[in-house]
């Protein structure tokens, strides 16, 4: 990893709430974006647990990539971070404690779209210290499965991302790719409303397992047979959009901005969380000398 840029950190102007019900447990939640002081970076904040718990979100924090991303050990965890992390990323808030009365947040529609239409409502201030955006001057790669996901140096400071969705001839879900620029307005307009989706026997079965009792076809893209249940795309390739959203936010827990095109074919959580502690890993080795130097 080398610093390719930096830009000045930003945190909210004020609070602001988001409330609904938890596609995991089926309860009420209530989220709190709430301002941060400088270098604090994502800290998730159990209201509802004492003594009072704080999670980093942080890729050394992560507990479980099961269809998810979750972070902390049982009972101080929360679940389902992604779509909370991809809002705050995409919108480049850098400082902000996230308080919850529950361990997940509030699933909404299965997309980033209102966390980021509360955070827009806060609004956002810049903070004296300084993002680090960082690049790689050759690829790195991981893969798994026939899944693969890669980091590519490229021209300038930005992120660029790509999915290529590919469930089988088989799959109702047909396959799509699509490449997004990665910046607050573009995020917020082609990404942000991205839903989560599911195939309706996995829908069927994580009922069975107690796992959203209180989630409709409504809810989020359920794909049966015929296409979507109940429920019309927002995009033509919106599964392959929301797996965009779901990198975004695995790969927020590096804790710095990157810089380069992410490449993915069929990966998901799994693959996304090893990438960033692939990276997490070379960050740290890349700041040993001038560590070493300073001391």
């Amino acid at each position: 990893m080398i610093p390719i840029s930096s830009r000045q950190e930003r945190t909210l102007a004020k609070p602001v709430e988001v409330e609904g019900i938890g596609f995991i447990t089926g309860s009420f939640v209530t989220l709190r974006f709430c301002p941060a002081a400088e270098n604090t970076g994502i800290v998730f904040h159990r209201t509802d647990l004492s003594p009072k718990t704080f999670i980093p979100a942080h890729v050394s924090n992560v507990t479980g990539t099961n269809r998810r991303t979750t972070l902390g050990q049982k009972p101080f965890q929360v679940t389902l971070v992604e779509h909370v992390l991809a809002a705050l990323s995409g919108l480049r808030i850098d400082n902000c404690i996230v308080e919850l009365n529950a361990g997940e947040p509030p699933g909404l529609d299965g997309s980033a779209g209102d966390f980021v239409d509360a955070l827009k409502k806060a609004g956002s201030v810049a903070q004296s210290s300084k993002k680090m955006i960082y690049g790689v001057e050759s690829p790195i790669i991981v893969e798994s499965n026939g899944s693969t996901l890669a980091l590519h140096p490229c021209e300038g400071t930005g992120l660029k991302m790509t999915y290529f969705l590919d469930y089988g001839n088989q799959s109702p879900i047909q396959k799509q790719v699509h490449t997004q620029n990665i910046e607050p307005a573009l995020f917020s307009r082609e990404i942000s409303r991205c839903r989560t989706f599911i195939l309706e026997e996995e829908a069927e079965v994580l009922k069975s397992q107690g796992i959203g009792s209180r989630t409709t076809a409504q809810d989020l893209i359920i794909f049966g047979p015929k296409g979507p249940i109940d429920n019309p795309l927002r995009f033509a390739n919106e599964p392959a959009r929301h797996k965009v959203l779901d990198m975004l936010g695995d790969l927020a827990l590096l804790g710095v901005d990157l810089c380069g095109h992410v490449v993915a074919y069929r990966s998901g959580h799994p693959l996304n969380v090893e990438l960033a502690r692939n990276l997490s890993q070379k960050l740290k080795m890349s700041m040993q000398p001038t560590m070493l130097r300073a001391a």
